[in-house]
């Protein structure tokens, strides 16, 4: 996509965008089915945003972990061809594989200098049954890794918060709790728009490597529906 300028035409940058999805046994039932529709019902507006945006070609992929870590949609996807394949849960909590993953795909190559910072979003309702310190520290040894807008959402009570706040890496933001399925969509669509139009405008560039501050600055979190189902998770 490209944008006319006096003097020639702006080339959009690419905007890598990973859903890192927990799929062991304590998402099955009502939470892997509540992801599956809420991430494939915000897939409209994720176009949405991308056509209104043309500094920026958003690229999609997604991780599953659970006994190990696989690749769930492995190519890096433009968000018009994008479509969901639903995920199935059992199993453990390999959250660490998971970030072992993500770090071979933020090494130069694949990722290049020219891309906007990467955005990974990690969901997940319990606590790492493997060495989650070591895939996050080979996440976080990358320039890309630094660089990522890292944003995790724990699904219910007994979601390990401590672990995503490590995962996130940023005092000031915190993982975002969704207790109900409302929750959960709210959540999922604010990620999928808001945070992806703040990351694809042209000022987001990240002004410094520091782990102290959000890279690239985050819109306000959405509002609770008062009318909304209390807590189901």
């Amino acid at each position: 996509m490209i944008k006319k300028r006096p003097g020639g035409e702006l080339a959009s940058r690419p905007l890598h965008f990973f859903w890192v999805a927990d799929c062991s046994g304590s998402m099955s039932g009502d939470k892997i089915q509540q992801l599956n529709t809420a991430i494939r019902e915000t897939i409209p507006y994720m176009q949405k945003v991308a056509e209104e945006n043309p500094y920026a070609s958003l690229l999609i992929r997604s991780i599953k972990f659970s006994d190990g870590a696989q690749w769930h949609i492995s190519q890096p996807t433009p968000v018009a061809d994008f479509k969901w394949l639903d995920l199935s849960a059992g199993g453990m909590t390999d959250m660490g594989k998971a970030m072992s993953l993500l770090a071979e795909q933020l090494q130069i190559p694949p990722m290049t200098d020219r891309a906007l910072p990467p955005v990974l979003v990690l969901i997940s309702d319990g606590q790492p049954t493997d060495e989650f310190n070591e895939g996050l520290n080979a996440l976080m040894a990358l320039p890309w890794g630094k660089k990522s807008v890292r944003i995790a959402i724990a699904i219910g009570k007994d979601a390990d918060c401590d672990t995503l706040q490590q995962f996130i890496g940023h005092s000031e933001m915190q993982p975002l709790k969704a207790n109900n399925p409302e929750q959960l969509i709210n959540y999922i669509r604010w990620v999928s728009t808001a945070v992806i139009k703040s990351v694809s405008s042209p000022p987001s560039q990240p002004e410094t490597n520091s782990q102290s501050v959000v890279n690239v600055p985050l819109p306000p979190l959405p509002v609770p529906d008062p009318t909304s189902a209390g807590d189901v998770w």
